[in-house]
């Protein structure tokens, strides 16, 4: 009687896991961290692009050399199709937010796939090149949510160091917890959008940007992309 009771709790524990851990391996491999040892971080962006901060963050990694992800959310590059287009232009990564911005962890295999097809065809119809890389919206997973995007040629991608900058606790404390959090192969979660409101304000994790770039070079880090593999 008692191990029926204890295999019941393991197994609601791993999806447990599974569904709300970023980089559980439960529901399929999430890219949670670079593999090295070296200095090196990825600067990921999500929720955008929003027409106030994704120009100011673009000139910023323009200005400073760094070439960062955003992972983009369909109906907002349905909006700002161009700064979709500049994104790409410049050399920065596409990733794929799926469209709605709705936790998939509930979420049917039909719903999943829509969400991460209008996503993809959002992308591609405002001009980027087709994302290779899928984040779910606050990391929240179904069971099925890494094998549908591995079908559409998307790895799914976690995160290291989330700094709670869609709070707005101000550029300064986003700078410190930022830099402060930072390890080698670090995957950096910033947003340059509100995925609930496309006019959200995400101009404090611009205005911290220069900081987090200089900080951390004085520090010794450099700057990578994701890798596709």
């Amino acid at each position: 009687m008692i191990l029926p009771l204890v295999l019941g709790a393991l197994a609601v524990g791993a999806a447990a896991h599974g569904a709300f851990h970023r980089n559980s391996p439960v529901f399929g491999h999430a890219l949670g961290a670079l593999e090295t040892k070296d200095k090196v971080v990825s600067l990921t962006f999500d929720d955008g692009p929003n027409p106030d901060a994704t120009p100011k963050i673009l000139d910023t990694l323009k200005l400073e050399n760094v070439c960062a992800t955003f992972f983009i959310l369909g109906s907002h590059a349905e909006r700002w199709p161009d700064l979709v287009r500049r994104i790409a232009h410049e050399g920065h990564q596409i990733g794929n937010h799926g469209y709605f911005h709705r936790k998939q962890h509930f979420m049917t295999p039909f719903y999943v796939r829509r969400d991460i097809r209008l996503g993809l065809r959002a992308i591609r119809r405002a001009g980027a090149p087709a994302p290779r890389f899928f984040r779910a919206p606050h990391g929240f997973r179904s069971p099925w949510t890494s094998y549908i995007a591995s079908e559409l040629g998307e790895r799914t991608v976690g995160w290291s160091l989330g700094v709670w900058d869609s709070d707005r606790p101000g550029a300064e404390q986003i700078f410190k917890r930022t830099v402060e959090g930072v390890r080698p192969g670090s995957i950096v979660l910033l947003h340059d959008g509100d995925g609930y409101n496309p006019d959200g304000d995400r101009t404090q994790t611009a205005e911290a940007l220069p900081k987090i770039i200089d900080e951390l070079r004085r520090r010794g880090y450099d700057f990578t992309t994701l890798p596709a593999e």
